[in-house]
């Protein structure tokens, strides 16, 4: 079976529609009679990187691929990068705006769970021009 592509836009700063790409992933995922488990964890981890994406970034793009093995996550950004990666994947670190934690976000622990969630984790990042994740999950 060929996998199954699609393709997402993300604005930068726009926490009214952030997280409804990772819904729209679980909503496919599910009418594909993909197990809970796995649902739960790609909704998860798509989800943090998602709104990782929106607080810290200028928008960009997701890239998911559904396969009956795995699905595979790709998200690239335009933001300042990431300067210390083992620093931000530190339960509780974060680098989010006193106005985005009034909001309920920036706890610290999106990479964090982006990495407990799924099988596969890839971060390049260049400080400057942004960031790229490549979440596996396996099936």
């Amino acid at each position: 079976m060929e996998p199954m592509k699609y393709h997402f836009e993300v604005k930068g700063d726009d926490f009214s529609v952030a997280g409804e790409n990772s819904s729209k992933v679980k909503k496919i995922l599910r009418q594909l009679g993909f197990d809970p488990e796995t649902i739960r964890r790609v909704a998860i981890a798509m989800y943090e990187a998602e709104i990782n994406m929106v607080i810290h970034a200028e928008g960009g793009y997701i890239d998911a691929e559904i396969s009956p093995d795995k699905v595979k996550i790709v998200l690239q950004d335009k933001g300042p990068g990431i300067p210390d990666i083992e620093k931000a994947m530190q339960e509780g670190y974060s680098t989010a705006t006193n106005s985005v934690r009034e909001l309920g976000f920036g706890a610290g622990m999106g990479l964090p769970n982006i990495k407990k969630y799924s099988d596969d984790l890839v971060i390049n990042t260049v400080v400057g021009e942004g960031t790229r994740l490549e979440i596996t999950v396996n099936v």
